[in-house]
């Protein structure tokens, strides 16, 4: 089943489609056959600046978590064995400190929705019943509409390669700053400290640079910016609000 058969995606499919190569031509002259790879860039800057108040909120709801956490493992103690009444405890522990279990989604949700439409995008060979002109654009000879998968499969030239090579480096490379400098807070006991669970748990950092290799690589891109810029924004954010020791 295709959503976007459905008449509102279909219009907004257009719109973002519309959009994207009308700023791709604003950018021609400047960045010449690169345009519509700069204008995927320009985009997510715009999604993750837009996205700078959710950001401090989730911040704020961190430290706030991590405050509350030897409470939680209190509350976890003595009504581990009750899930009902745990669940409701902890429920008012976070309403009592007007804080949510659930912030942080909504970035999730959004970049997961953007990248969807990239992915749709370069995907399609007609948005709308009209030919797709995204899918002509490349990036230093490497094909935005086509997945590193599918690069692979149709015979890597060294172009393509090269470029992809610094996409996954930078995804790597951001990924193990992220593990380092922001290591879960889990306890020292229980099944999150296990060897398997912490291994588990470093592992779901790299799953952004396993995701890139069956995304076009305009998704790729997109997710290049919203990573370094998610380790840069934390970074920032964790000085002006900072875990209790």
């Amino acid at each position: 089943m295709d959503i976007f058969a459905f008449p509102p995606l279909t219009l907004l499919l257009d719109g973002a489609y519309r959009a994207l190569l009308a700023l791709s031509h604003l950018l021609e002259p400047v960045a010449g056959g690169a345009s519509a790879a700069i204008a995927v860039m320009l985009v997510t800057v715009i999604v993750r600046a837009a996205l700078i108040p959710v950001g401090v909120s989730q911040a704020k709801s961190e430290q706030m978590r991590a405050r509350l956490a030897p409470r939680l493992r209190e509350l976890q103690k003595r009504h581990g064995k009750n899930a009902e009444r745990l669940q409701r405890e902890m429920l008012e522990l976070y309403r009592s400190e007007n804080a949510s279990p659930l912030a942080g989604c909504l970035p999730l949700l959004v970049q997961a929705a953007v990248v969807g439409v990239l992915y749709t995008l370069f995907l399609r060979p007609e948005i709308a019943r009209h030919p797709n002109e995204l899918l002509a654009h490349d990036l230093l000879g490497a094909p935005l509409g086509t997945s590193l998968l599918s690069a692979i499969g149709g015979g890597l030239d060294m172009a393509t390669a090269l470029v992809w090579a610094v996409v996954l480096v930078v995804i790597l490379v951001v990924a193990d700053i992220t593990r380092r400098r922001f290591r879960p807070q889990v306890p020292a006991e229980g099944p999150l400290a296990t060897p398997g669970m912490l291994g588990m748990m470093n592992a779901l950092h790299y799953l952004t640079a396993a995701f890139a290799v069956f995304v076009p690589l305009a998704a790729a891109l997109y997710l290049v910016v919203t990573v370094t810029w998610t380790l840069v924004q934390r970074i920032l954010l964790r000085r002006r609000y900072p875990m209790p020791v």
